[in-house]
């Protein structure tokens, strides 16, 4: 009696499954058909807003025949609509931003055709953060192994591991840059490829022989990788300060990331990341100088050291130079913006005395 009590039970809770199973089928059907809806909307999207550019265009060739021989009132007319077509550049971006993009050369080669536009900003700014999080727990982790390596071990195949370890997370880094990129991250220029330089300077270390020249050179190289995983650490958490800060006052967007160098958002506080940025790229010209003089060691056979010393003087004059560069355009403006000043304020005070006579 239980056990035929026990299979009406079952097949009482069977039907129940059954029905919900129902529900189920019928909400992935509607899953299955929203989703080539939206698929459907995204093409139309991207389809205006490439006609809308191309139109736009045609207008602006169309102004620039017309804007010479135009009058005071037709210059004005001209004036409005440029600065009504830069509006409407600025509202594609923010379309763009939920709306899939195409992966770069670079990403086409890693990943293939594989869509990695995340569509809601939820999901980029998560994304972001765990890139934040993912750089400072691989820094923590150079810091106490370089500093392992510095004071403790002293095995080839020990370094090896560690060299290794350099190639996988920089190769992740520009993988994973890229993909901010695709998502609306404005990593520019120098600081892309710095990333693809050191991934290079960290496989010649992998492969470099166990010799003369290496043995010279692997306790300054290991007293860089610390200098260098303590500056960044100071950087990250001064960066994301700064982003947070930004954010909070709407003057940075939400997709904005911490680098490795100086940016001009950067500009408070100069005076407190800037000493620690160049005592890290002149370590790096030391490392250049000092490969450079090994390549002329008696002993020095391999074709690593005299390279390494090249990729070291690349990475060091990049880096100072976009720094110098960002200095001195954040100056730039800065001045600029004191001299408009200064003019509005004589202009406004000889109004004053105008009127006053």
């Amino acid at each position: 009696m239980n056990d035929i009590s026990a299979l009406q039970t079952c097949e009482e809770e069977w039907r129940e499954l059954e029905k919900e199973f129902a529900e189920l089928d019928e909400q992935h059907k509607n899953y299955v058909n929203k989703v080539a809806e939206v698929k459907a909307i995204q093409q139309k999207c991207l389809s205006g807003i490439a006609h809308q550019r191309y139109r736009i265009k045609q207008i602006g060739d169309a102004l620039k025949k017309w804007s010479k021989g135009a009058g005071a009132e037709g210059q004005a007319t001209i004036d409005d609509l440029k600065k009504q077509f830069r509006e409407r550049k600025n509202n594609f971006r923010d379309m763009e931003d939920v709306l899939p993009h195409k992966n770069g050369i670079y990403l086409s080669i890693i990943l293939g055709q594989v869509n990695v536009s995340l569509l809601s900003k939820g999901d980029k700014y998560l994304y972001k953060q765990d890139y934040e999080k993912f750089k400072l727990v691989l820094t923590i982790i150079t810091l106490f192994i370089t500093f392992f390596l510095l004071t403790v071990v002293n095995f080839r195949f020990v370094d090896a591991a560690f060299h290794f370890l350099l190639v996988w997370y920089y190769c992740t880094l520009t993988i994973r840059e890229h993909i901010l990129k695709v998502n609306g991250s404005r990593i520019k220029g120098w600081w892309v490829t710095h990333h693809f330089v050191t991934t290079v300077c960290a496989g010649i270390l992998l492969i470099w022989p166990d010799s003369v020249t290496y043995r010279l050179f692997r306790k300054q190289f290991m007293a860089f990788s610390f200098h260098l995983s303590i500056v960044q650490l100071v950087q990250f958490y001064y960066q994301r300060g700064c982003l947070y800060r930004l954010r909070a006052l709407g003057e940075s967007h939400n997709m904005d990331i911490t680098v490795d160098g100086f940016q001009s958002w950067m500009w408070k506080g100069l005076s407190f990341v800037l000493p620690f940025l160049v005592s890290a790229y002149l370590f790096q010209l030391y490392n250049a100088y000092t490969l450079y003089q090994l390549s002329y060691h008696p002993d020095c056979e391999e074709w690593q050291v005299p390279v390494l010393s090249m990729f070291f003087f690349i990475l060091f004059s990049g880096n100072i130079w976009t720094t110098l560069l960002v200095v001195w355009q954040k100056r730039k403006a800065k001045m600029d913006t004191k001299r408009r000043f200064d003019l509005t304020n004589k202009y406004r005070l000889n109004n004053k005395e105008n009127k006053d006579l």
